[in-house]
């Protein structure tokens, strides 16, 4: 499954979500000036990276699943 270049993909697709994650709970924590100008343009990073590893992950399941 390593080999896959697909899986690959979903796995960095994955940690990105997981990194803007990491920034909007690290700047909501924070507080200040950096969650007041950021916080809704990091959400909306984390919505959109979200969506694309959704779809990457639904599209590595059928392929797996077609015996691809």
């Amino acid at each position: 499954m390593l080999q896959d270049p697909l899986f690959i993909i979903v796995v960095i697709a994955v940690l990105v979500v997981l990194g803007i994650l990491m920034v909007g709970i690290g700047g909501f924590a924070k507080g200040g000036d950096f969650n007041r100008k950021h916080a809704n343009r990091i959400m909306r990073y984390r919505i959109i990276a979200q969506a694309v590893a959704v779809v990457l992950i639904l599209i590595f399941v059928l392929i797996r699943r077609s015996g691809g």
